[in-house]
């Protein structure tokens, strides 16, 4: 049974990684699965969390919900009930990718820009010849699009959809079309995975991770993209969190 360590009102699994995936295996590989809704949730999202009563509800309905990011497992520690270890969308979706590519398991790629989408998919299918890629989709489409991309969905039935549209509108967006996605088995956002995949941002240096800087790295060395708010601007929700933690200890 998932054991979950509830931060903020934020029920966090406390499996491993390894364990995760062995839980979302287990769910890929049974025929009559019903739909996963899989919510990675770090720091700046639990703080937003809190006066977003849409995504409130949306929690409360996840399936799963892993800590994204060392703040949580930290957090965790603070209230004396430690997560064993964060699971990053990232290390999801590339483990999910090598098993994948093992067990022949299907895609649907939704969400960047056309061109990252593309060149996501074209590495992927490069370094995974084994995974099928059900389909892929960018992520600036209009709301007459919306029908045509879930029938596209629909009619592919993926194994696995990964949607790339940022937080939380990913999630609201999975959310709200639940019924029309219940052939997929696992659905999940995965923040700026793909544009790493897609060689657009260089992906973390294991050093960075062991001593947990990957937010770090991240901060100075991704650019900042037209309309968004800037990385720096954003870590102020860090404090914010420490404070929320530490006042409901």
């Amino acid at each position: 049974m998932n054991k979950t360590v509830e931060i903020l009102g934020i029920p966090f699994s406390n499996m491993t990684l390894n364990e995760t995936l062995i839980f979302l295996e287990k769910q890929i590989n049974e025929e009559n699965s019903k739909l996963l809704h899989l919510i990675t949730i770090n720091p700046e999202i639990t703080i937003n969390a809190q006066s977003d009563l849409e995504f409130q509800k949306i929690v409360k309905e996840a399936d799963l919900i892993t800590a994204d990011g060392i703040g949580i497992v930290l957090a965790s520690k603070i209230k004396k009930d430690p997560i064993v270890e964060r699971v990053t969308g990232f290390d999801l979706l590339q483990r999910l990718l090598q098993k994948g590519d093992r067990q022949g398991w299907s895609f649907y790629f939704l969400g960047t820009d056309e061109q990252i989408n593309k060149n996501a998919v074209q590495q992927i299918e490069k370094h995974y010849p084994n995974v099928l890629i059900a389909g892929r989709h960018h992520g600036f489409f209009s709301k007459e699009e919306e029908p045509q991309i879930i029938e596209s969905i629909k009619s592919a039935s993926p194994d696995i959809l990964i949607v790339a549209m940022g937080a939380p509108y990913s999630d609201k967006w999975i959310y709200k079309y639940k019924e029309e996605l219940s052939k997929v088995k696992v659905v999940f956002g995965v923040g700026g995975s793909l544009d790493v995949i897609a060689g657009k941002v260089k992906a973390t240096p294991e050093i960075w991770k062991k001593l947990n800087l990957e937010w770090l790295h991240r901060l100075i060395t991704v650019p900042v993209a037209n309309g968004q708010k800037s990385r720096w601007l954003r870590q102020t929700a860090i404090p914010k969190f420490i404070f929320q933690v530490l006042k409901n200890k």
